[in-house]
């Protein structure tokens, strides 16, 4: 339901959200921006300019949460990866992508870019 923003939010340095990310982080999905935010720690994953994160919840409430650098022609490399044991997040497939704006990065919807 959201295209476009209105506003950047600082969620931690370096790292910024648009209003559809911010209304996930306050109706319940900020594990899956926590997530994102501590791969910053990974160098594949920090200097990679678009981040293309998919979280996947199956039938028994178990998620994967799989981030690639997209598709450069090769097809997608995975750049980081997590197993979740447990989730009651409402929706079964979420993606969200991470652009680098000289040197912060924005998390968004897909809709929002």
């Amino acid at each position: 339901m959201f295209t476009g923003t209105e506003r950047w939010y600082r969620y931690s340095p370096g790292l910024l959200v648009t209003d559809g990310v911010k209304f996930l982080i306050d109706n319940g999905a900020a594990w899956v921006v926590d997530i994102i935010a501590s791969a910053r720690t990974i160098r594949a994953v920090r200097d990679e300019e678009k981040e293309f994160w998919k979280l996947t919840v199956s039938d028994d409430h178990t998620a994967k949460i799989i981030c690639t650098d997209g598709d450069k022609g090769n097809g997608p490399v995975t750049l980081f990866k997590q197993d979740i044991p447990f989730t009651d997040f409402p929706m079964k497939l979420l993606h969200l992508y991470v652009i680098s704006d000289n040197k912060t990065k924005v998390i968004m919807l897909p809709s929002e870019y």
